[in-house]
């Protein structure tokens, strides 16, 4: 396959705007299955979601990967999740994609996932396409949709298509680039019908409404445009092409997937518009040298690949790759950016849950290895090269939980089942309480942690959670000196270390070391062993034990013993000094605030107000849409574990909510004393 004509795209949203939907129409559309299911479908569910747990749920767990072919294009498909719980699968996703589309519901508009996905593309800089679903829905409301995607994403919109109807009575498009009415014909929207767009003034209004917004972010269009010279469609998909890989501007398309509507256009803007592999830019670094080294989709180069995701099942590892440049074949060696060479095995291309054989991968594709001893995250290249391309952005959990089996036989079963779980996923962190002995599971929410215990009764694994926690934080506020000598003689060989320097917030949520000593005070491999006491005094903090977070040690000065001075000595050092620094830098208690979105009937947005503000929620705004509200907060998460329950008593189950992280925030002063008085003798042991 032609370079050019490939597209790696990922379909991302809020829960419920209908991406898995989608994902099946462009499969039936591109001949890849022959029956449409849908994700409700007592049949078998969508194909797309291939996990049980996706289909008893109706909701998409993990991203999943296909290859359809449209026209002469090639499309390597992921769909990802919904649910801010499983956000790392959109990341991870992200990172190897070159483009996207942005799927937005037509009566809901922008929501809270969609402002978390949209940062995720914009962190990897990749181009989107973004298509309005369910018009066909009672309350769509596409240019609303639109003037949000401007106020509240500030993305440019270039809104290339034009309804014909609202609601029940959605039953077309106009194509404003090519000026065409397109219809969707037969049993299931399989035949599509263009004819001459009626000549209207609202027709045109809006054609030139499109012209405006390109005029913003394209120069020749400006020109033309001020020049008042007619722009024909070769010109206006030239000039939206660009904008869109310069990530300038947004195209908007538009209709209703489960009505199988638009999806054909859709698929036509992907192939006008998205980037192919050699239209993006990926760049590594040399191991060696730390110098930048581009990354160029040539199948002749040595091999560069990097696995952005990895499966456990009954015939080994399932390693997914993205191959920036190169071929790969069986038998090839590569080596990890931690020194460690491996040999290709068996490589397939997937279809969600299936494979199927393949005798080489070049430049440009996602595919998938077995065999492959690799950790999601890791780049690798044929040798000689030696190349890292950086860490993976991974959240921080922001719930826990004990998490133990019924059955006492069953515990190197689920050591076995956690392990393997806490490997697959990043945000999944499985530690043990040193004072209880009980197992902690943490991850990103209460669905999060549910799914994967359902994930382990399948495996026949009957676990039981402990009552939920709150990640809390720790972090200092102000900066202090800090002089500790640490001395030891009691026989033998002492242990002696002495290191001064200060500590205080380091501005961000890192752990930050520096070394401003001079003259070889104390030998690097001691300061080595100083920053490696100092990182890991920061897993108990002194308020309530939490981690610290946002804390950076300057160490200024220190000194040795030419005998009883050691790697332990030196740590022993940098823990006393945490201990004694950190209580004087008054550190404070960070608790998770979560983004709240609640859409529910105007009759109840008073109680559920106040109800929020209860929860010391702060609320941010309300928009008001037909006969329904949503109220947008800002609530700590600790106030929100038994919300769902007191929404549906509120709202008599109409009422429904989401909810993402946002931020860490020092809890307030009387909420602090209140979690020293019950979790702080966890800081004291």
């Amino acid at each position: 396959m032609t370079l050019s004509l490939q597209r790696n795209i990922g379909i991302s949203a809020h829960i419920d705007a209908g991406k898995t939907t989608l994902s099946e129409r462009i499969l039936f559309y591109c001949g890849r299955i022959h029956r449409m299911q849908e994700v409700h479908d007592t049949r078998g569910g969508a194909v797309m979601d291939s996990l049980n747990v996706e289909r008893r749920r109706g909701i998409t767990v993990q991203s999943a990967a296909t290859r359809v072919e449209w026209g002469d294009h090639a499309i390597t498909l992921i769909d990802t999740p919904g649910h801010v719980d499983f956000t790392i699968e959109v990341e991870r996703a992200l990172r190897v994609l070159d483009g996207a589309v942005l799927v937005l519901c037509a009566q809901n508009g922008v929501q809270a996932q969609t402002r978390t996905v949209v940062r995720q593309m914009d962190r990897y800089a990749i181009p989107r396409i973004a298509f309005i679903n369910k018009m066909d829905a009672i309350g769509a409301e596409p240019d609303r949709v639109v003037a949000q995607l401007r106020s509240s994403l500030g993305i440019v919109p270039l809104v290339l298509q034009a309804p014909v109807g609202h609601g029940k009575d959605f039953e077309a498009i106009v194509d404003l680039v090519d000026r065409e009415e397109v219809r969707f014909q037969g049993e299931h929207g399989q035949t599509v019908v263009r004819s001459p767009w009626a000549d209207t003034p609202e027709l045109r209004g809006r054609r030139t409404a499109l012209i405006e917004a390109l005029a913003e972010v394209d120069e020749t269009v400006a020109d033309a445009f001020l020049a008042d010279e007619d722009i024909d469609t070769e010109t206006l998909i030239a000039a939206i092409r660009r904008a869109t890989l310069a990530r300038r501007a947004v195209p908007v398309t538009m209709g209703s997937a489960y009505r199988n509507k638009g999806v054909q256009p859709l698929l036509d803007a992907v192939a006008r518009y998205l980037p192919s592999p050699q239209e993006t830019h990926n760049v590594a670094h040399d191991l060696d040298t730390e110098e930048e080294t581009p990354l160029r989709s040539d199948p002749k180069l040595p091999a560069v690949g990097y696995v952005f995701k990895i499966e456990r099942g009954r015939y080994g590892q399932l390693s997914y790759v993205r191959l920036y440049q190169g071929t790969l074949a069986k038998g090839m060696t590569v080596r990890f950016e931690d020194g460690r060479t491996a040999k290709i095995g068996r490589l397939v291309r997937m279809h969600a849950d299936r494979m199927e054989d393949i005798s080489q991968a070049t430049a440009g594709q996602i595919v998938a290895l077995f065999g492959l001893d690799a950790d999601s995250g890791q780049l690798f290249a044929e040798p000689p090269l030696r190349l890292g391309l950086g860490p993976m952005f991974v959240p921080e959990p922001v719930v826990v939980y004990s998490i133990a089996t019924k059955d006492k036989t069953m515990l190197d079963k689920m050591g076995r089942a956690l392990a393997r779980f806490s490997r697959e996923d990043p945000t999944l962190r499985i530690t043990r309480d040193p004072e209880s002995g009980e197992t902690l599971i943490a991850g990103m929410g209460e669905l999060h942690i549910d799914v994967y215990v359902e994930r382990m009764r399948e495996l026949g694994v009957q676990a039981v959670l402990g009552a939920p926690q709150v990640a809390y934080r720790e972090m200092p506020t102000r900066t202090v000196d800090f002089d500790i000598l640490h001395k030891k003689q009691d026989g033998g060989s002492g242990e002696y270390a002495r290191i001064a320097g200060t500590l205080g917030p380091s501005g961000d949520e890192g752990y930050a070391f520096t070394s401003e000593i001079r003259g070889g005070a104390v030998p690097r491999d001691l300061v080595g062993a100083t920053d490696k006491g100092f990182a890991e005094a920061t897993a108990r903090g002194v308020v309530i034990g939490a981690p610290v977070v946002g804390m950076k040690v300057v160490l200024t000065d220190g000194a040795i013993h030419s005998r009883d001075s050691s790697d332990r000595a030196f740590k022993v050092a940098a823990r006393l000094a945490f201990r004694d620094a950190m209580r004087r830098a008054e550190p404070v208690v960070l608790e998770p605030i979560m983004t709240v979105q609640v859409v529910a009937p105007d009759a109840y947005v008073g109680a559920l107000s106040g109800e929020l503000v209860r929860r010391r929620g702060q609320i941010v705004g309300t928009q008001t849409h037909g006969e329904t509200t949503t109220v947008d907060a800002e609530v700590p998460l600790a106030e929100l574990f038994d919300f769902s329950s007191e929404l549906r008593a509120i709202t008599r189950g109409e009422g429904a909510y989401s909810m993402e992280l946002v931020d860490r925030r020092a809890v307030p002063s009387n909420v602090q004393r209140d979690l020293v008085a019950k979790l702080g003798d966890r800081a004291v042991r």
